[in-house]
């Protein structure tokens, strides 16, 4: 019998806008609109203040303001929502591999093969909502259910920071008092058109009979019967796409210390390096990425032989490119290390060096276990414990914790 699979959608709660309220303390508390303010200005993201007026994301910004004249509108940091995004992402893929980003802001993870590491689905759900609040300083919402539908249906319905589980055996008393246009597929034109037949509630279509809703609607009226039903047998889709990992930290006070740099370069190579074995990638490409107190940012990198996935090989290459440019060493702000050219296939071994890198792949092996199953850093190498936590902005994988 195949096991039942448990799915979570975690979703951001008006993600732009809150992190505009996170990093700007005038803006807690008040109507906050993310957009353009142009007389054709598009409203991306609106807080949860602002939605009180009736303010919603893809509103033409004119509509907004005279929804609600006391709103502020800010035009949006892309790049910082970016940051944020890896941020959540990384914490997501602690939890699984199986992830499938819808956008910047919300993700499906298939937890099915996690939870003898983890605890059950709804101990992975509060797990991420505690990490995703603690690392960010923001709130998402989660949904936990045995598919895609359910899950995302879940999401919503305890808006914003809520955590709701629709569990197998309730999937029809929960579906069907909702309203037909909370199924996916359901417009205005779509509604109108099941009104006429009758349907106003998820339980009407689900007892209205098939062949009359496919003589009507044809493959639509189909999908919304089974949706209606709680089927939905889609697959989580893994994100193969990824052209890079990357982690960088960003602190509030310069970095005065090569020691300091090199042992967070460390912890970064072994983050990044992690994340490449959790996904079977490998990597051809090293870079590191520097910034100091001035805003003057470099990166260097350097392009290997064979592709690797060996925390001691993408340390060692990060390491080197350090040292090269150490030799004239300034105050850093932001410190990085990034893997690219990705690939699904593994080097083959060279004569002299099997033996080495089998000892090398075991201790990734052993220490990827143990970070998996007692917390990040539970393991880690002496290069990197003179990496002190400090304040500041994380890429994914760099928040700072106590070295155990």
């Amino acid at each position: 019998m195949t096991q039942a699979r448990s799915i979570l959608h975690v979703d951001m709660d008006a993600f732009f806008a809150s992190v505009e309220q996170r990093d700007n303390p005038a803006l807690q508390g008040k109507p906050v609109l993310v957009g353009g303010d142009g007389p054709r200005g598009v409203v991306a993201a609106a807080s949860y203040e602002a939605r009180k007026f009736g303010c919603h994301s893809a509103q033409p910004t004119v509509i907004a303001k005279r929804l609600c004249p006391s709103a502020i509108i800010v035009s949006g940091r892309h790049s910082d929502y970016r940051a944020v995004s890896k941020q959540v992402f990384e914490i997501l893929e602690r939890f699984s591999p199986a992830i499938q980003p819808i956008s910047i802001d919300e993700a499906f993870l298939d937890v099915t093969g996690s939870t003898k590491l983890f605890g059950s689905p709804i101990e992975i759900a509060q797990q991420i909502r505690a990490l995703i609040k603690q690392e960010t300083q923001l709130t998402c919402s989660v949904g936990v259910a045995p598919n895609k539908f359910l899950a995302k249906l879940a999401s919503d319905m305890d808006k914003p920071d809520g955590l709701t589980v629709i569990h197998p055996d309730r999937i029809q008393q929960t579906l069907d008092p909702l309203p037909i246009n909370t199924l996916w597929g359901v417009g205005p034109s779509t509604e109108r058109t099941l009104h006429k037949l009758g349907i106003r509630t998820v339980k009407d279509l689900r007892s209205h009979p098939l062949e009359s809703l496919h003589a009507r609607m044809g493959d639509l009226g189909a999908h919304l019967h089974r949706l209606a039903q709680g089927l939905d047998d889609r697959p989580v889709r893994i994100d193969r796409n990824a052209k890079s990992i990357s982690h960088e930290h960003t602190f509030e006070t310069d970095l005065e210390s090569p020691g300091e740099v090199r042992a967070l370069i460390a912890r970064q190579s072994q983050d990044v390096a992690m994340r490449l074995r959790k996904h079977n990638r490998y990597a051809r490409t090293i870079s590191i990425k520097v910034r100091f107190g001035d805003f003057e940012t470099i990166t260097r990198s350097i392009t290997l032989d064979n592709q690797s996935d060996e925390t001691r090989i993408i340390h060692d290459s990060a390491r080197s490119l350090f040292d090269e440019w150490a030799k004239s060493f300034r105050p850093v702000r932001l410190i990085g290390v990034a893997v690219s050219q990705l690939t699904d296939a593994p080097a083959s071994p060279g004569l002299f060096d099997t033996q080495d890198n089998a000892k090398d792949r075991a201790v990734d092996r052993t220490s990827d276990q143990i970070n998996t199953r007692f917390g990040k850093d539970a393991i880690t190498r002496a290069s990197a414990l003179k990496a002190k936590p400090r304040h500041g902005t994380h890429g994914p994988g760099s928040a700072p914790e106590e070295h155990r």
